[in-house]
């Protein structure tokens, strides 16, 4: 294991504006080698504006990070240098191949000789990029352009991956084997800051920050995070959904009643009591409930309730 004080991003109260515009108000984030930091929020929120200062793209406006060892505003070449990064939008050359994007991006980053054709190998196999060498990235589905820019933003082994979104338009099975690659690297002692708006990849990170209108609202392992939530959830089988629901919702501390088909996913504050003073008024009103359980509160529950709540003040 690596040291449980060795920060790679250490960002205190960054802030960034547009002319009048405040983009990102006041981000503080300490992460550490080899966690797997996700940082979620709505559009809007804020996320890539804090990377993009954290890279060392963007200059913050107030607050300081440092990051890999440098200051971002001071020093952002040297940042770039031992960081890679991963947009969701495909920024690759689709009119290259495989094999030349790969080693474009390898002397991009200075490698070269015995290092370079390593890295080359490693990378290739790793990602099972072999086979497809000399096929044009355009010709490649999502899946496969996302492990080739993977590929791309770790040829140079940088202790520090920033990953923007990085599944989105993905098939599930490649998010999957996205996320095990994610892992193997993070075991390794790569340092990976992730946004997603998956809430189950979310669960898949070691920590994470909600960050909503350039603010964090909160952070720490999911667990915490859902458990600082106070949400009990209940979910009940029923035939008429929709009546359900519209008296589920005059019950006090009601967050949210989502259907799934048939079922109802009750989200409420106050305690594990939720499921049989639910069931009791809907029986009163003379709604059939069929099936009745308790669920597990989720990521997803937690960062819906704390946005609503923010939204609502």
């Amino acid at each position: 294991m690596f040291p449980a004080d060795e920060l790679v991003v250490d960002a205190r109260h960054l802030s960034r504006r547009f002319g009048s515009f405040v983009a990102v108000r006041d981000v503080s984030l300490q992460v550490r080698r080899g966690e797997i930091f996700g940082v979620l929020g709505p559009n809007g929120a804020g996320k890539s504006t804090a990377l993009r200062m954290l890279c060392g793209v963007l200059d913050p406006t107030g607050g300081q990070a440092i990051v890999v060892g440098h200051d971002v505003a001071r020093q952002p070449e040297r940042v770039k240098a031992k960081i890679g990064y991963m947009t969701q939008s495909f920024s690759l050359y689709a009119d290259l191949t495989v094999a030349e994007n790969i080693r474009f991006y390898a002397s991009l980053y200075g490698l070269e000789g015995a290092t370079r054709r390593r890295r080359i190998d490693v990378v290739m196999h790793q990602s099972e990029l072999a086979p497809r060498a000399g096929q044009l990235a355009a010709e490649l589905s999502g899946g496969w352009k996302q492990r080739l820019a993977l590929a791309c933003a770790t040829i140079h082994a940088p202790p520090l991956l920033f990953l923007d979104e990085p599944t989105a338009g993905v098939d599930p099975l490649s998010r999957r084997e996205f996320w095990e690659r994610i892992h193997e690297l993070a075991a390794a002692g790569t340092t990976i800051v992730v946004t997603t708006h998956y809430m189950d990849e979310a669960e898949r990170c070691h920590r994470l920050a909600f960050i909503f209108r350039g603010e964090v609202f909160d952070s720490g392992r999911p667990g915490d995070i859902v458990e600082r939530a106070g949400l009990a959830i209940a979910e009940f089988e029923v035939d008429d959904v929709e009546q359900a629901t519209a008296l589920l919702q005059s019950l006090p501390g009601v967050e949210e009643c989502a259907h799934y088909g048939h079922v109802l996913r009750l989200a409420v504050h106050g305690g594990p009591d939720v499921l049989a003073g639910a069931r009791d008024h809907l029986a009163r009103a003379g709604l059939a409930v069929r099936d009745a359980r308790q669920a597990r509160a989720t990521v997803e529950d937690a960062f819906v309730a704390m946005v609503r709540r923010e939204r609502r003040a």
